[in-house]
């Protein structure tokens, strides 16, 4: 399938490109997570390889527990600043808000799994004596 220009995506070529549905890029382009896209004269949208590295950063982003809220955060700092030195230190605090509750929840895991460990043989420990 051709693109419209070099660089250039129709949203159909952006979603398989970046795994992701082309409702779901026009909800992140209304939440102004992807910079105004450019539209050719029909209003047909046309989207750039900044708009795919855009996607992969917030898909990534995503993996790692930001909430869109969050994203959209940063892009307004990014928005008002204009440079990655504000941005930049803000991620770093939101990532280690995400890194101590995910640590939180490793150790209710990591409870929970010692105690079905210990059920488990309370169990099989019962079901020996009625044999």
């Amino acid at each position: 399938m051709a693109t419209t220009a070099p660089g250039g995506y129709r949203i159909g070529e952006l979603a398989s490109k970046v795994g992701l549905t082309e409702r779901t890029i026009r909800y992140y382009e209304e939440r102004g997570l992807l910079e105004s896209v450019k539209r050719l004269d029909g209003g047909q949208r046309v989207y750039t390889d900044d708009d795919v590295r855009r996607l992969k950063f917030i898909q990534k982003l995503k993996v790692l527990g930001l909430s869109l809220d969050e994203m959209q955060e940063l892009e307004t700092l990014y928005g008002r600043h204009r440079t990655n030195a504000k941005v930049l230190p803000r991620l770093i605090e939101l990532l280690d808000a995400h890194l101590a509750t995910v640590s939180e929840r490793l150790g209710e895991l990591a409870a929970l799994r010692d105690e079905i460990r210990s059920y488990r043989t309370h169990v099989q420990n019962r079901l020996r004596e009625i044999q």
